[in-house]
C-alpha cells in the first residue's frame, strides 16, 4: 500500500454533480483504539486499516439522517428523514485513499434500508430508534427488527460541552474522511470507493453518560472493555455524496 493522503479538516475535491445529497444532525462520535490486526480481516480486499500513532479505531457514530435526496432533486421529508446508528472502521486503499468500512448501519426506514441494502450492498438493518433532545443532553437507541441479529441494540446519551477551536490529529482522523470503501459493484473483489463533501465539521466536547450497546459486538468485532478514547458532538453539515469509483478511480456510468 502507498503512503496515505493527508488527512485534511476540508474536503480535498468538490463534487458538482452528486449522486445523492442529505444532512447529518445531531452526530455523536464514539471511538475506542484497537490494533490494527485484530479488524484487518473484516475489511474489504483492497484495503488496509488506515492508522493514527500505530493504532487503528472502532466507531459508533449515531445521528439524525434529513432529506436524502437523489442527484439535484429536494431532499425526502418522511422516507428521507430517519435516526441512524453506524459501526465503523477505518481503512485505506491502494490509491492511498482515506475512508470509512461500514460493518452495520441500523436505521428506522425500511424503504431507504433496502434500497441501501441492495443498490450500494450496504450493511443496513431495519431497527426501532429515536433521537431525543433534552438541554444539553441527546439520546438515542435502537433496537434491530431485520434482518439481525435480533436482541442487538443501544442506548447512548450524551452531554455537549464546549465547542473545539482547533481539533486534534486524532479528532480530525476520527471526522474528517472524506469517503467509504465498500464492494458496490459485482462480487466481493469489486472495491470502489464512494467520495462525499460538505463543510468543514463544527465539533464539540462531549461527556458519555450512558453507553448501552451490543452493536459492536453484532457486528463481529470484540466488545468494548475500556472507556471510549473520543467522544464528540456535532450539530451537523450537509453532505453530497458523489459516484462510486472504481479502483483505478475512474467513475462508473
Amino acid at each position: 500500500m502507498p503512503n496515505p493522503a493527508p488527512v485534511t479538516p476540508d474536503a480535498p475535491a468538490a463534487i458538482r454533480m452528486p449522486l445523492l445529497t442529505q444532512q447529518w444532525l445531531d452526530l455523536a462520535f464514539i471511538h475506542w483504539s484497537v490494533e490494527p490486526e485484530v479488524v484487518a480481516g473484516l475489511l474489504p480486499r483492497g484495503t488496509v486499516p488506515d492508522t493514527h500513532d500505530g493504532v487503528t479505531y472502532v466507531g459508533l457514530v449515531a445521528f439524525r439522517m434529513h432529506r436524502v435526496g437523489w442527484l439535484r432533486l429536494p431532499g425526502v421529508p418522511y422516507l428521507g428523514t430517519f435516526p441512524e446508528t453506524n459501526v465503523r472502521l477505518y481503512s485505506v486503499d491502494a490509491h492511498g485513499r482515506r475512508g470509512v468500512v461500514f460493518r452495520s448501519m441500523d436505521a428506522s426506514r425500511l424503504i431507504p434500508v433496502l434500497m441501501g441494502r441492495v443498490g450500494f450492498r450496504l450493511p443496513y438493518l431495519w431497527s426501532r430508534m429515536a433521537v431525543r433532545t433534552a438541554g444539553d443532553t441527546v439520546t438515542y437507541t435502537s433496537s434491530r427488527r431485520w434482518p439481525g441479529p435480533r436482541g442487538a441494540a443501544s442506548r447512548i446519551t450524551v452531554r455537549t460541552g464546549e465547542p473545539i477551536e482547533e481539533p486534534t490529529e486524532l479528532e480530525h482522523f476520527l471526522t474528517a474522511r472524506w469517503g467509504m470503501h465498500n464492494a458496490f459493484f459485482g462480487g466481493p473483489e469489486a472495491l470502489a470507493y464512494l467520495p462525499n463533501h460538505h463543510p468543514r465539521w463544527p465539533l464539540y466536547r462531549a461527556e458519555l453518560i450512558t453507553c448501552e450497546e451490543n452493536l459492536v459486538a453484532a457486528a463481529g468485532l470484540p466488545a468494548p472493555s475500556d472507556a471510549p478514547v473520543s467522544v464528540l458532538y456535532s450539530p451537523g453539515v450537509p453532505v453530497r455524496l458523489g459516484r462510486p469509483a472504481r479502483p483505478a478511480g475512474i467513475p462508473t456510468p
